[in-house]
């Protein structure tokens, strides 16, 4: 009995570090990275401002139970889809579009412990086009917040999409670097 209430004494002690160290992290975050591919900038930028093919290419939306994205109708002119893939459902909305060049979307659900926006830029260079995601961020939970910092890092789930939209081109070898 003593040990039990010594193991769980500690593991309270544990969750407690935890909270308290993600209550100091900033709610906000930045995270950035890009990928180099051998395709033009229209090619890049039609798979990226196409979320309806999203289940046939992305890895954690493919990965999970129920692959799902779902259009819905504009509001306040701008485009909405909500995806269903391996961090739950995700209501979106597309903030803005420059063709061929920029692409803005935000999670657009306040009911969720994250929230935040990523912009694709799209960046020709020759016969290659650099695809950069900026990923501005917000943790609302102390917990998450430690995780999303700690143990999963804020780039996490960027990488993976870069690495999704490369192996959609067939380019397996491409790799993600820090922007």
């Amino acid at each position: 009995m003593r040990y039990a209430l010594i193991v769980l004494g500690a593991l309270v002690a544990l969750v407690l570090v935890v909270v308290a160290v993600g209550a100091m992290l900033p709610v906000k975050h930045r995270a950035s990275r890009q990928i180099k591919l051998h395709q033009p900038a229209e090619s890049v930028f039609a798979v990226i401002n196409d979320p309806a093919s999203f289940p046939a290419w992305r890895g954690n939306v493919k990965g999970s139970k129920e692959i799902k994205v779902e259009i819905l109708p504009d509001k306040g002119g701008h485009r909405m889809f909500r995806e269903t893939g391996a961090d739950g459902t995700i209501l979106y909305e597309v903030e803005s579009v420059v063709p061929n060049k920029r692409l803005v979307t935000r999670i657009a659900d306040p009911s969720l412990p994250f929230g935040g926006r990523w912009t694709y830029a799209v960046l020709p260079e020759g016969d290659s086009t650099t695809l950069r995601i900026t990923e501005d961020g917000e943790v609302y939970n102390p917990l998450f917040r430690f995780v999303s910092r700690f143990i999963f890092g804020h780039s996490a789930t960027i990488e993976q999409y870069l690495r999704d939209v490369a192996k959609r081109f067939g380019e397996d070898s491409a790799t993600v670097t820090e922007a």
